[in-house]
């Protein structure tokens, strides 16, 4: 793995990443902006999204709840498509401040230009973790790849990580919530996940509290803290309500660097002292791998899988013209898992499929 994984040394523990994710609103001062402030409140590297709407979810998908209410989000990601000229200028300006940048794609056009760009390690998403063609695409171009976990079963982490490089791999442990109850972080899987897998294991944080997360992850000797990251939580963006302001990352950064060389047993102390040993428990959790109850009603939606991008009759073949692996969300009927975008192209509809829906083995020959 690249020396994205390894802290300054005056910068000892987990490194720390802040997600910027959308907050820029598509303005690079405004990303700038953030960079400057992230660099200033501890972060060792900030990550950005490459978005472009059509690699992400159907027109049709709807309304979508999110932190800040119920959001038109097709519409909302079409106004935050920044193209590459965009990030390549926040990726300067991140390198230039001496801080490292992180980048996700959502789909092989956003992927492709990322590594135009020179991104040599790219971040997946939760929802993303089931898209098998994007992952074969990281593979072929043999970058890095930070994978999320949230919203998944072991099963679907193994089968990402056949995928991609092991030797180029970490995973972030992650709620796919917004905000996550942390109770729901069961923490304790960190280092059983890192033994199982043999990857560093971080966190991906989308809980309230700036230390309890964090700070517990320490002390299951977790590899990385990826926290939103804004100036402002009425700041507009998606994920703003959830993010850290300056301040709070900046309490977060100093107290994971105090605590990541303090001995476990005084860390444990602490967080005991502080939240009590009935709410450590419950965020420390079991160590098994099962879906938290905050996801289950969004397994298979969340997540990708085979859509139609057109209204397709019966007789129409299915191509990469009306066919896409998308997100589903709430309104739409999922699809075919994204494994079968290997043989579903060629295939000829038996039965109408309504443009946006998905696409299921009884509507095809």
């Amino acid at each position: 793995m690249e020396k994205i994984w390894t802290s300054d040394a005056d910068a000892p523990g987990p490194l720390i990443i802040a997600e910027i994710g959308t907050s820029h609103r598509g303005s690079i001062e405004r990303a700038r902006e953030l960079i400057d402030a992230a660099v200033e409140s501890g972060a060792e590297c900030v990550k950005f999204q490459h978005v472009y709407a059509d690699e992400i979810i159907h027109p049709e998908t709807g309304m979508v709840p999110l932190p800040g209410g119920d959001t038109p989000l097709y519409e909302v990601f079409r106004s935050l498509e920044t193209g590459s000229s965009f990030l390549e200028a926040a990726k300067s300006h991140a390198e230039g401040r001496g801080i490292g940048f992180l980048c996700t794609p959502f789909g092989e056009r956003s992927l492709r230009e990322l590594v135009q760009l020179g991104c040599r390690i790219i971040k997946i998403a939760s929802p993303e973790l089931n898209h098998i063609p994007l992952l074969e695409k990281i593979a072929q171009n043999e970058v890095s790849a930070v994978l999320s976990t949230g919203v998944s079963r072991l099963a679907d982490i193994e089968e990402a990580l056949t995928i991609v490089q092991k030797n180029r791999t970490a995973l972030l442990h992650c709620v796919t919530s917004y905000p996550a109850p942390e109770e729901e972080y069961n923490l304790f899987l960190l280092p059983h996940m890192s033994a199982l897998f043999g990857v560093p294991v971080g966190i991906s944080d989308h809980s309230l509290d700036p230390l309890l997360v964090p700070l517990a992850s320490i002390y299951f000797g977790g590899a990385c803290i990826e926290k939103h990251f804004t100036l402002d939580r009425q700041g507009g963006g998606l994920d703003d309500p959830v993010a850290l302001p300056p301040g709070e990352f900046t309490a977060m950064s100093r107290a994971v660097r105090h605590w990541a060389v303090r001995p476990r047993e005084e860390l444990y102390a602490f967080l005991v002292d502080t939240y009590g040993t009935e709410r450590m428990e419950r965020v420390f959790g079991d160590g098994k791998k099962v879906l938290a109850p905050s996801e289950r009603a969004n397994y298979g939606r969340t997540n990708r899988s085979i859509h139609a991008t057109a209204d397709i009759k019966p007789g129409d073949v299915l191509d990469t013209s009306n066919i896409a692996v998308l997100r589903t969300e709430k309104k739409l009927r999922p699809g075919l898992h994204p494994r079968y975008m290997k043989v579903i192209p060629g295939r000829t509809a038996c039965r109408h499929i309504p443009d946006g829906e998905g696409v299921l083995w009884e509507d095809i020959h």
